[in-house]
């Protein structure tokens, strides 16, 4: 039993040394690096993004078989400064320049091929940018390279591109140019600084002085244009003065002018007003003298017909005897209208000038017509009483009025209408029994004659 112990112990530690040893040679690469591992077999990287992930087992180099050499590398942004470098120009002028570059491993395989650490890849690296600078400043002259920092920036990485991709190296910017200077005991730089200095304090003094000509210039002109603006403005204020006056006058003028034309057209419109007034008061004054001469010509009708009626009436009741007297009295009667129609002709013309108006006006007429059928029926009615006194003749009229009844009896007295008449009720009145006896005892026959 003791021997079997014996045996475990041995064999439970080696399987502990198994388990444990490779744990200690475990190793888990940064995230800013990449490790080139180099076997017997290959050369492996590790690290982030590669293919073969970020651990592995560093054995050492010494162990047979298994045993690996690493280098280490970085994958960030690392920088290459020269400091002091010396260099020359094509003409062999000397002068110190500082430059730094800034580059990255794009890759680290064919990196580790080259170098065997990262230190001896900035030195190559450093050589090769240092050759690169000599090539291009020497065919340069200085004065160049002073204006044309970024310029020669840029040739430098061109020039080093290429070298580059054979180390797995690439630029990430332009290679810079931070300063150049003259070596010790060397004033080249400064001549140049110098001159330039002075070209540029010659161009200042010129700027300068030719900023205060202009100044000086633009001050004259100024001051001759304000006193022009001055003379402008006064003579435009003496133009607008005497504008402003004139258009006073002016205003006045026409202001009374139009006062006066007012004036003017008021009195002609009072005139005219005047004149219509004493027209149309004439007109009436001519329309009252023919309404007048009209009235009395009625009238006078009028007066002559109710004369001639009554002598007509005188002339019938005295019969025949008294016939020719009344033919007579009315030989005299239509002598005497004819003389009075005469007397009244003078006025004819204004009388037809009224019927002229008065025929033109319908409202008028009638208005017209109106007031003589009432005046006639008033003055024939008049009369009729007064005949029918005088001939103590009674009359009884069945019509609806007595105006009616006394014009259908002055029919009795006219030779037309009333003779006919009367002889016809004669006749009838005859042909009666008690009117044939009357008859008889006035005709003493009993026949009408």
């Amino acid at each position: 039993m003791d021997m079997m112990n014996l045996l475990l112990i041995p064999l439970a530690i080696g399987l502990l040394a198994l388990l444990f040893i490779p744990l200690l040679f475990r190793t888990v690469v940064s995230t800013n690096d990449v490790h080139i591992v180099q076997s017997t077999k290959e050369t492996v990287s590790y690290g982030k993004g590669q293919e073969t992930g970020n651990s592995y087992y560093a054995w050492p180099s010494w162990f047979p078989i298994i045993g690996i050499k690493t280098i280490v590398l970085p994958v960030s942004v690392f920088d290459i400064k020269l400091t002091d470098y010396a260099a020359y120009d094509k003409d062999r002028l000397p002068f110190m320049i500082d430059i730094i570059g800034f580059f990255r491993i794009n890759n680290s395989n064919e990196a580790a091929e080259r170098i065997d650490s990262f230190d001896a890849l900035q030195e190559q690296l450093k050589g090769i940018l240092q050759g690169a600078i000599r090539s291009i400043l020497a065919s340069s002259e200085i004065s160049g390279i002073l204006e044309g920092r970024a310029e020669f920036g840029q040739k430098f990485t061109q020039e080093v591109e290429a070298q580059l991709r054979e180390w797995g190296v690439v630029p990430v910017k332009n290679i810079e140019l931070m300063d150049i200077r003259d070596m010790n005991g060397s004033k080249v730089i400064a001549d140049i600084m110098a001159m330039k200095k002075s070209e540029v304090e010659s161009k200042s003094r010129m700027e300068i002085a030719r900023n205060m000509q202009n100044a000086e210039t633009a001050e004259i002109e100024a001051k001759q244009t304000v006193q022009l603006r001055d003379q402008e403005a006064k003579q435009l204020v003496n133009v607008r003065t005497a504008e402003q006056e004139q258009a006073t006058f002016v205003a006045r003028e026409k202001a009374a002018q139009n006062v006066a034309d007012e004036k003017r057209i008021t009195t002609e419109k009072s005139m005219e007003i005047q004149r219509v007034n004493d027209v149309r008061a004439a007109e009436i004054k001519k329309e009252v003298e023919v309404v007048n001469a009209e009235q009395m010509k009625q009238v006078s009708i009028v007066e002559a017909e109710g004369t001639k009626q009554q002598t007509v009436l005188i002339a019938e009741g005295t019969l025949e005897a008294t016939k020719r007297e009344a033919e007579g009295i009315q030989v005299v009667g239509n002598a005497k209208a004819d003389a009075e129609k005469a007397m009244q002709m003078a006025p004819v013309f204004a009388q037809i000038e009224l019927a002229k108006e008065i025929g033109a006006n319908d409202g008028y007429q009638k208005y017209l017509v109106t007031i003589r059928t009432v005046e006639k029926d008033e003055k024939v009615g008049v009369e009729q009483a007064s005949a029918l006194k005088e001939a103590e003749i009674k009359i009884i009229a069945n019509s609806g009025n007595a105006v009616s009844g006394l014009n259908n009896v002055m029919d009795v007295f006219t030779t037309t209408n009333g003779g006919t008449q009367l002889g016809a009720a004669v006749e009838a009145f005859a042909a009666t029994e008690i009117g044939g006896k009357i008859m008889s005892q006035l005709t003493g026959n009993g026949k009408v004659a």
